[in-house]
């Protein structure tokens, strides 16, 4: 007499509905075009549009006749403001819908910190006057810690989002971990591209190049800012990233049902290189910089999914792995 396998898929009427998941990963794209149009606002000198005033802009909640800047700040504003709205919506819908130990209402709680994070830092980038034309080491600081709040509320919706979405392994206590140290240097190390990744792209604002060899120079030469001094550091790490991007894939290509998303991760990977040099050649106009945001967005997001994927499964399945790798 055989015993039958046991599933570890959660019952069809306690998994979420259709639609929250559709809204989760709706929620995870607008952040997206708010991250990248935050971009147009840093590259055009924008981020003074309102002044040294914040919610309001200009102190008024309705600015009558408004410059280009003002008008690009304020929709970011805007979009922001819908953003905090959404996050709220999805926050509460998880929290009605899923059990009390999915893992999902845990990543919904960080959303929604992240998320008012988010609004702080914006909201001190501005009252301290670190926009427009500041060059100073604290408005390098602030947009480190921007950028790295904005890549991890990308990546907790994005957890959200493929939790919500599981067939299996996505209640607390469900879920094995297996070979967790790899990844997290690795996400590390993607973090801090990110971060370099800001830096050069403030540097390039502030200290725009007229001639791609000259701009290449001025990298090297003591007379420059410390900002032009250290953009090497975005393309050295972004290469030691991307090995263990291609690593991830490679082990992934091992389980057909991460054949797709490791397939996917490296063609990602390769477009943004392609962006990066193709923004260094033509010397980062502003759609090219948008562009290549944009595909850093979605790398970060393809490379956490796989790594949830590959590191947090369901506890039998982590089991079987562990066995299969001892036998």
């Amino acid at each position: 007499m055989t015993t039958p396998a046991i599933s570890t898929r959660a019952p069809a009427a306690t998994r979420p509905s259709r639609a929250l998941r559709g809204f989760a990963w709706g929620v995870l794209a607008y952040n997206v075009a708010v991250i990248v149009w935050g971009s147009a606002v840093r590259a055009t000198g924008s981020g003074g549009g309102c002044g040294e005033h914040w919610p309001l802009c200009d102190g008024t909640l309705i600015v009558h006749h408004p410059a280009i800047a003002t008008m690009i700040e304020l929709s970011h504003r805007v979009t922001s403001g819908i953003d905090l709205v959404c996050v709220l919506a999805l926050f509460f819908w998880t929290f009605w819908a899923v059990p009390r130990k999915h893992l999902a209402r845990a990543f919904a709680i960080a959303v929604l910190v992240l998320t008012l994070n988010e609004a702080l830092i914006g909201a001190l980038l501005v009252e301290l006057g670190l926009v427009a034309n500041n060059a100073s080491p604290e408005r390098a600081a602030y947009l480190g810690l921007h950028l790295t709040n904005t890549l991890l509320l990308l990546g907790a919706l994005a957890l959200t989002a493929h939790f919500l979405s599981r067939r299996a392994g996505s209640m607390h206590g469900s879920v094995g971990m297996y070979a967790p140290g790899l990844a997290i240097t690795g996400l590390v190390a993607t973090l801090i591209v990110g971060v370099t990744g800001s830096l050069a792209a403030l540097s390039d604002t502030l200290y725009p190049a007229h001639n791609l060899f000259r701009a290449i120079a001025q990298d090297f030469s003591s007379g420059s800012s410390w900002l032009l001094r250290i953009r090497w550091l975005h393309p050295a790490f972004a290469l030691i990233a991307g090995v263990f991007i291609v690593w991830l894939a490679a082990r992934s290509l091992r389980r057909p049902r991460d054949r797709a998303l490791g397939s996917g991760l490296v063609a990602l990977l390769l477009i943004q290189y392609w962006l990066g040099v193709a923004d260094l050649a033509l010397l980062t106009p502003l759609w090219l910089q948008m562009m290549h945001l944009l595909m850093a967005d979605l790398v970060w997001i393809a490379l956490v999914v796989l790594c949830a994927r590959s590191c947090l499964e369901a506890k039998a399945a982590v089991g079987e792995r562990k066995s299969s790798l001892s036998g």
